[in-house]
């Protein structure tokens, strides 16, 4: 399962869904558990309080374990800011890629789609990540993609050629000119598993 960790506004959700739509167009059975979505449905009761977030992990850790254990692709968009949480997360699901969506603060401030570093401005929201609470960065993700100057395609490139090398995913790549000189990668859908129940 691919665990995308990093501030409110660094892009999990956006390179999530990216991804989603991606392993879909391989015939993959991916499911996202999105950090808003699990507050609404399954943690409407936990707070943002130091010991609620870590029950909010220990929540998605034990869901994402059943889901992959049953050999469905699980992206989880999560701003989990604690080492320690993300570290028993990985001890309850096993197969784990820690993927540090990597953003400055300015950036989030900036984008702030759901307005909520606005509300931490007026006094509305406290125990806000990366404002009056601390996130802790990984010390060794799997992954870093940083949305300060990647897009959400490039970045979920970048986690797809990452689950093929750590031995998740057998696919089929080609480099495609894009125009400008460089290369992209486009994973073709006849990719098939290389190890099951993993991706």
């Amino acid at each position: 399962m691919v665990w995308l960790t990093g501030l409110s506004g660094s892009g999990k959700t956006t390179i999530a869904r990216t991804l989603e739509f991606a392993l879909k167009s391989m015939n993959r059975c991916v499911v996202v558990l999105d950090g808003d979505e699990i507050r609404r449905h399954l943690s409407p009761d936990l707070g943002f309080s130091k010991r609620d977030r870590e029950l909010n992990v220990e929540r998605v850790a034990y869901l994402s374990h059943l889901l992959s254990r049953s050999g469905i692709i699980t992206i989880v968009a999560l701003i989990s800011p604690f080492r320690r949480s993300r570290d028993n997360a990985r001890k309850i699901i096993g197969d784990f890629v820690e993927v540090w969506v990597k953003c400055s603060l300015n950036t989030c401030k900036e984008r702030d789609p759901k307005g909520l570093y606005a509300k931490v401005v007026n006094g509305e929201i406290t125990n806000f990540t990366g404002i009056d609470q601390d996130y802790e960065i990984p010390f060794k993700p799997e992954l870093i993609l940083d949305t300060d100057k990647e897009t959400s395609f490039e970045c979920s490139q970048k986690v797809m050629q990452e689950l093929e090398v750590l031995g998740y995913l057998d696919t089929s790549i080609a480099r495609s000119s894009s125009g400008n000189g460089s290369s992209n990668y486009s994973i073709t859908t006849t990719a098939t598993a290389s190890r099951s129940p993993r991706m």
